[in-house]
């Protein structure tokens, strides 16, 4: 079967559109298929668009009251999870803490188990440091 695009120019008769299942009848040679370039049609005979219609139909007919249902469904648990991810933002929000400007979490301060010798000198220089400017302070 030739596949043809939609807003071509075709020759009269049935085309059956492959993404949507529709049947669109051209009264008119050169008359143009609806739809964008993207859309694909299949030229139908006349005796296969009269079985094929029914058929669509009774499709139609029995799989609309799980598509109402399906709909329906859908409807529900999207206001249900909205609900709950309204309620779990607001608990989030709360939970989390806030923004504290001017907190400095780099200090440069190292752990007490990674204590070298380089470190230990340098701070010993500091304690000297600080006796130092306290005697100056003092007197």
């Amino acid at each position: 079967m030739t596949t043809i695009s939609g807003g071509s120019a075709v020759p009269g008769g049935y085309y059956l559109s492959k993404s949507n299942w529709e049947i669109f009848p051209v009264a008119r040679d050169g008359e143009r298929l609806p739809g964008p370039a993207s859309e694909h049609y299949v030229k139908v005979n006349t005796a296969a668009a009269l079985l094929i219609m029914p058929v669509l139909g009774g499709l139609m007919v029995v799989f609309l009251p799980f598509i109402g249902l399906y709909l329906t469904a859908k409807a529900a648990g999207r206001s249900l999870a909205g609900m709950f991810s309204r309620s779990a933002r607001d608990l989030a929000a709360t939970v989390t803490p806030g923004w504290a400007p001017g907190a400095a979490h780099f200090t440069g301060k190292g752990t007490e188990e990674t204590g070298s010798e380089d470190s230990r000198a340098a701070e010993a220089t500091l304690e000297a440091l600080k006796k130092e400017i306290d005697e100056k302070r003092g007197s």
